[in-house]
Order: C-alpha cells, then structure tokens, then sequence
C-alpha cells in the first residue's frame, strides 16, 4: 500500500511536471509581435528587428516573429496592433508612434492577457507589463553635457547661444531626452537662443527650422543640440547650405552610418553608440519569460513600469576609432567609403 504522504508528493511532482510541460509548450508554440514606429531612422531594420529576431530564435526556435514598421502614422500602428492580436500574439513588443495614443493599445491587449513590451519609448499614461530601453535622459545629458564641454574648450564664451532641436512631440522618449538636454543647458554658461520639437523626427522639418534660425541668429549660433543623428544632419545640411564654414558642432544620437560618416569628416560633433541589439536582445529575453509564464526581473521602474535601461556612449571623432570599429559595432567598409575613405585614413580606421 502507497502512503497518503508519498502518494500526495508524487501527485505534487507530477502536477509540477504538468505545468512545466504546459509552459514549454505554450512557449515552444507562441507568437510575438515587434511593432516599431517609422523609418525616419535605419536603425530598426538594420539593427532592432535583426537583433530581435536573432535572439527570440535562439530562445524559442519555433516561436512565429511578426515584425511590422507603422511608418510615422499612428493609426496604421493601432490597425497592426489589432492586426497581431487578431494572428495570435501572446507578447507585444511596441514602440509607439504616439506614446499617448498608445495607452489604449496596453489596455486593449492587457484585456486579453497579452503581454505589452514598451520599446525604446515609454508609455507614460498607462503602465505596459515591462519598458526596455537605453536611458533617454542620460542620452540628452551626456550629448549636451559632451558640447557644453567641447564648446568651453574651444574658447567659445560664456553666454554664447545654442540651438535646440527635440524630437517628436507625441515621443514620449523625446520627452526624456528633452529633459536631459535641458538639464544640462540649465547648468552651463551658454543660452539656448531657440528650440524646436520635430515632428515625426523628420530631418527636412529640422533642416527647414534650422534654416530660419540662421537667417535669425546667423554666427551667434555656436552650437546645435539636435536629439538624434537625423535631426542633427537636417541641421547639418541647412548650415551646408546657407554657405556656413566651418559648421558649428552639431549633436546626435543613434550612431547611425551618415552620422558616423559626418563625424568622421569633422561635420557633426557626436551621436550616441546605443548598439539597438543590445535592447533588441532584452526584449526578446522579456518576451520570452513573459511566454514560458515567468515574471521578468526589472532593474528598476519608470511610469510605474518595471524597466530595464542601458547606459548610452558618447562617440566623438576622439574616441570614435576605439568605440565604434575596434569593437566591430560597425564595419569600417560601410563608413569609409567615397569621399570619406581619406577622412578615415586620417583616424587609422580600416
């Protein structure tokens, strides 16, 4: 005759047996959406959605990846957002068009017991399950931190003017960034002479802002604090094309190939090494506790979400060498080309 005590535990082992099957089933067989937001930046095609995928394949070999790009419209987000609900998607991972917009997209989604993953951009109004991403505001304070200190260096004196020029308004990541900058800005000796939200993060609406502030402000601008790499070239090519020379140190953030292309030839100050595989792969790895049925760690919480962020690098033409291609985050080949193959030579890079 079995005893009750061993009998019970081996019901307790075989229930536990039952449920970790379960799991590895519904984890083996899952669907997860990656939803971004436009394609003003390369990054998520060449970098976030590879990554992405790279990492959820290696975690769950037999899990379906829908990947979907909403294309600056918010609307065409929320018709994917239903879209990937509708296919199945047990974990969303978003990164909003419109962060307020995207509040009723979590409740939506949490209805259904679906996971919400925000991406890259927060979403303030209501908490998703988790927020992956880089440290917007120390992006913001470590590219203006990173002028304020090249323009002390250069002589450039205090109570000289600067530009600024934030990201979208419906970003609530460009928000963040804004903060920092701010933060930083507050603290110096030089004045922001005019500031500028983007919208969509179009470059050309930059350019055309910063060309009605040269006609403004003309050689008082001794700086641009741009919120990313696209936005800083748009700064970059109105100056270009007002006939300014040498063009005042302009910010970014993305470390995207044009902008490393311009920092190497001397036309833009810094961007942000952010490698987008990094988030990528954190956000797979969230994804993927979320559909084995376990609670992902948060390393701490922002909006009353728990989070995970990374902390960014400053790339200038000084460290860019060392950073950037002795690390192999990009290949010198896609860098040094054309025009800039000397420029590259300069720095050692091959």
């Amino acid at each position: 005759m079995t005893h009750p005590t061993l009998r019970n535990g081996g019901l307790a082992v075989l229930a536990l047996g039952l449920l970790a099957g379960t799991a590895s089933a519904r984890a083996a067989d899952a669907t997860v959406a990656f939803l971004m937001p436009d394609q003003g930046s390369t990054r998520y095609e060449e970098r976030d959605f590879p990554g992405f995928k790279q990492e959820m394949e290696k975690l769950c070999p037999d899990c379906t990846v829908v990947y979907q790009n909403a294309n600056g419209d918010a609307a065409l987000q929320q018709q994917q957002f239903n879209s990937v609900i509708a296919q199945g998607a047990s974990v969303i991972v978003l990164d909003p068009v419109d962060s307020s917009a995207a509040a009723s997209l979590v409740q939506r989604a949490q209805s259904q017991d679906i996971k919400v993953i925000a991406y890259d951009r927060p979403i303030p109004a209501t908490p998703a399950d988790f927020y992956v991403s880089f440290d917007n505001k120390a992006i913001g304070q470590s590219i203006a931190q990173s002028l304020i200190d090249h323009l002390k260096a250069t002589g450039v004196p205090e109570g000289a003017g600067v530009l600024q020029i934030n990201g979208s308004p419906t970003d609530a990541a460009a928000g963040l960034i804004r903060d920092g900058v701010d933060a930083a800005l507050d603290a110096s000796a030089y004045k922001t002479l005019a500031e500028f939200d983007t919208p969509d993060w179009a470059p050309p609406e930059a350019q055309q802002w910063t060309s009605g502030q040269i006609t403004r402000f003309g050689a008082d601008i001794k700086g641009v604090v741009a919120a990313n790499d696209g936005t800083g070239g748009g700064a970059i090519a109105a100056f270009k094309a007002a006939g300014v020379d040498p063009v005042p140190p302009v910010t970014g953030n993305d470390a995207t190939i044009a902008a490393l292309q311009l920092i190497v030839a001397g036309d833009q100050y810094n961007t942000i090494s952010k490698p987008s595989e990094i988030v990528a792969a954190a956000a797979a790895n969230v994804a993927f506790k979320f559909i084995s049925g376990e609670t992902p760690e948060a390393k701490t919480t922002l909006y009353d979400t728990p989070s995970e962020l990374f902390v960014p690098q400053v790339i200038t033409r000084d460290n860019i060498k060392a950073e950037i291609f002795d690390k192999g985050i990009t290949p010198a080949s896609e860098v040094c080309t054309g025009e800039y193959a000397s420029a590259c030579q300069e720095l050692g890079i091959q």
